[in-house]
């Protein structure tokens, strides 16, 4: 019994210190970026509360181009979301369902893909892009996240663990390898679906370096991007900067909040075979 007492209260405290920073940028961003450090030291109750907030720097924010980068980062996500389950599921699928030689080195290809650092080919890949004129499309921007090795990894784990007697009365009566795909074993990996959705949209959202690199006008900036170009050279209003990260962050944690359930039944479901 004491030893769970010590252990949620160890939770509860490692919980707080990851809280506390974003409260305070939470904070600062509901004030004017003249006074963001102005309660900074020494550290009191008012450096994280405001009294007399004000919502000025959303508004400014939005008066700007990151309104329009966040939609274009929840357009790119979402598409990368639905085109990339449909890929990685079809991967995912050929390598749990069938025998054939070669599986293990192609599982094996798909493993050491996701190990492999994408800023790292981040730039090879965007000149083959440019070579293709992909360059300023939200089709150069979608394409590199659609083959994701991590969620194919953990689809196929998942796909592993549908009962092979599912499959042949499928065949049975009549079923092509299509229909049971589409009526075996997507039915029944709704939580690894959504746990490698999850995976995608986040890659997606996240990201910066490759959106920097194809994305550099203003029809195709998406949110980070715009983020870091709110920093100017001589002049940083920190209270915009503060109210962009504030405005990044909450919609995928809504995101993570509303499927949290589903993820963590996805990846504990993943080794079960």
């Amino acid at each position: 019994m004491t030893r769970r007492i010590s252990l949620s209260a160890l939770g509860a405290v490692i919980g707080l210190l990851f809280f506390i920073p974003l409260l305070w940028v939470v904070t600062n961003s509901l004030r004017p970026g003249a006074e963001t450090f102005a309660h900074l030291s020494p550290l009191t109750w008012e450096s994280f509360f405001e009294l007399r907030p004000t919502l000025l720097n959303y508004r400014d924010l939005f008066g700007g181009e990151i309104g329009r980068a966040t939609l274009n980062s929840i357009l790119v996500s979402a598409a990368t979301v639905l085109l990339g389950l449909a890929v990685c599921a079809s991967a995912a699928f050929g390598l749990a369902a069938f025998q054939y030689r070669g599986r293990g080195l192609a599982f094996g290809i798909v493993v050491l893909s996701f190990l492999v650092p994408f800023d790292a080919i981040a730039i090879p890949l965007s000149t083959m892009f440019r070579d293709w004129n992909l360059t300023n499309t939200f089709t150069g921007l979608i394409l590199p996240g659609i083959g994701n090795g991590m969620a194919i990894f953990l689809l196929r784990q998942f796909f592993l663990g549908i009962p092979t007697e599912l499959v042949e009365a499928g065949r049975l009566d009549g079923l092509s390898w299509f229909g049971v795909f589409r009526w075996i074993y997507l039915p029944l990996s709704k939580p690894a679906l959504i746990g490698a959705g999850l995976m995608l949209f986040l890659f997606q959202w996240q990201s910066y370096v490759w959106p920097l690199l194809i994305g550099t006008d203003a029809k195709h900036i998406v949110g980070p991007v715009a983020l870091a170009n709110l920093q100017g050279q001589n002049f940083t209003d920190y209270g915009l900067v503060f109210a962009g990260a504030v405005v990044l962050t909450i919609i995928p944690l809504a995101v993570i909040a509303g499927f949290q359930r589903y993820f963590v039944q996805s990846v504990s479901s993943s080794g079960l075979k």
